[in-house]
């Protein structure tokens, strides 16, 4: 009898520091994570590929860079003709679903951009009813686009709430189109609600995510199937607003946040040390009419950002129960045992680390880790950390191997299946990290190897260089130092080579001409 097909579920959360999972900090509480690191392997080191939403989660279904997919920062469209992992594992007889979130799109139409994920597109319910895909190699989605109470609300998810009850699911949303504000605030996050939201937990979209994400795999059970669903919750990322219980879960005066220690940002590119001014000028890093996310002053009053961590941690919280939901039904379906379960999220996320809030194009490790867990069918070992290094971009390929499905020439990203089961040590030792936000002012690219980090910045002299073994809370930029020129020539070599090795193959050659 032919082997059956595993199923594969990703779960990911947005925007989520790696040091967010009860298995390595006893301040938060993620039972259902902690015990799916139990029953496989949490990877320390793993990477995003590019730190911002749309580039990297195009990054995972298509195994590409984001300078090859074409999706190079937010409001920049991921072109529907290229290929995706969903597709592929479709074509292979693989029930396909995507639930949450998906930003794809940008909240803007252009010729040659036409884009879904805009208003007033988003709150035309009468179009959602009536789409489920396919939609970049998913056959069935379920999507929504905002976070917390922003006003980009609607989509499937609206849906969902008014076919629970909730006819007035406006009421708790910023107004569509917004409404004039006599200043605007410090960051796009303050804008609206802060804290404790009045939306009930039942008709919350972590709630309906993973309500959803168990509908379809019910179906794709019931269908006997193999799925792949792609379980996309829309948190912790920013306005930090959870409702009750969740809200009061954390007392701020318990969390720890990040520090900054005198002088460390004096040896570091200018863009990081006018974060601390709190009127920066940063025109110079603007080329069009659209912001850089992070280029803001950071300063923040230490009381009012523990609020700020104690929320994003009940969010992290609220996510967990539902993932323990949708693992504890792949038990009652009898289809955890056959399933790969992989769970990360589409980049870090900065709360006082370096003086630093949120996000930006400051490649530091708060960043540019993430939380990675795998639970794989057959894996040789369980409850375990692991050291070697894994990427978003790898989850593509793997996700192919897994189901026995060819992996083309044309993805960049490395087969880890081998590792997941501990049949190998590792797949790669080198992980490349790109960030264009501006066409050419905001522009540059990271590579790390298991001890050193060095950041290139598009036509500046200055750049980044730490010593992640003597160094690991990157104090020290060693860029312009006498004594570490050797080191900065050799990684620079390194570094070209693997732009070189990282060139796709799309055909093999077969003739001599």
């Amino acid at each position: 009898m032919a082997e059956k097909p595993l199923n594969i579920l990703l779960i990911t959360s947005d925007q989520q520091h790696f040091s967010t999972l009860g298995s390595v900090n006893p301040k938060i509480k993620t039972p259902a994570l902690d015990r799916l690191a139990s029953e496989g392997t949490r990877f320390d080191r793993a990477y995003c590929n590019n730190p911002l939403c749309s580039p990297s989660r195009s990054t995972i279904v298509t195994g590409l860079y984001p300078s090859w997919h074409g999706c190079w920062t937010i409001g920049v469209k991921l072109a529907e003709d290229v290929p995706t992992v969903g597709e592929m594992l479709s074509r292979s007889g693989y029930r396909t679903s995507l639930v949450g979130k998906a930003h794809f799109q940008p909240l803007a139409c252009a010729p040659g951009q036409d884009s879904l994920e805009c208003q007033p597109t988003m709150r035309d319910l009468d179009l959602w009813r009536n789409f489920h895909g396919p939609w970049y190699g998913f056959d069935h989605i379920e999507i929504a686009r905002m976070h917390a109470d922003e006003a980009h609300v609607g989509q499937h998810y609206a849906i969902w709430m008014e076919e629970k009850g909730l006819k007035n699911w406006r009421d708790y949303f910023q107004k569509w189109p917004p409404e004039p504000r006599a200043s605007e605030p410090k960051r796009y996050w303050e804008a609206g609600r802060r804290h404790k939201w009045d939306l009930p937990e039942e008709f919350h979209y972590t709630t309906w995510t993973g309500e959803r994400t168990i509908a379809n795999i019910e179906e794709s059970v019931r269908e006997n199937k193999p799925f792949f669903v792609w379980s996309s919750f829309h948190d912790p990322h920013p306005p930090y607003l959870v409702p009750e219980p969740w809200a009061s879960m954390y007392d701020p005066e318990d969390m720890k946040i990040g520090t900054m220690i005198p002088g460390e940002l004096d040896r570091m590119p200018p863009h990081h040390q006018l974060t601390q001014e709190e009127s920066p000028d940063f025109s110079a890093w603007r080329e069009t009419p659209h912001p850089n996310h992070g280029f803001h002053t950071h300063t923040f009053e230490t009381e009012a950002l523990k609020k700020d961590v104690a929320i994003y941690y009940a969010m992290v919280s609220f996510m967990d129960q539902q993932i323990g939901r949708i693992l504890k039904r792949l038990d009652e379906l009898g289809v955890a045992d056959n399933t790969l379960v992989v769970f990360s999220t589409d980049h870090g996320h900065f709360f006082g680390h370096h003086g630093l809030i949120a996000k930006g194009a400051f490649h530091y490790e708060d960043l540019l880790r993430v939380p990675f867990i795998v639970r794989c069918p057959g894996a040789k070992s369980h409850g375990q950390s692991s050291e070697p290094m894994q990427a978003l971009i790898d989850l593509a390929p793997s996700f192919l191997s897994a189901a026995n499905v060819p992996i083309p020439g044309s993805m960049q990203g490395v087969n880890q299946l081998p590792v997941w089961r501990g049949e190998a040590k590792q797949a790669r030792d080198e992980v490349i990290v790109e960030n264009r936000h501006q066409p050419s002012a905001v522009h540059l690219r990271t590579y790390i190897t298991d001890r050193y980090k060095i950041t290139l910045y598009r036509d500046r002299e200055y750049g980044e260089l730490f010593d992640l073994q003597n160094d690991p809370e990157e104090r020290r930029n060693l860029w312009d130092e006498p004594s570490a020129a050797q080191i900065k020539c050799d990684l620079m070599k390194r570094f070209m080579n693997a732009e070189l090795r990282r060139e796709p193959t799309r055909f093999a050659r077969i003739a001599g001409a």
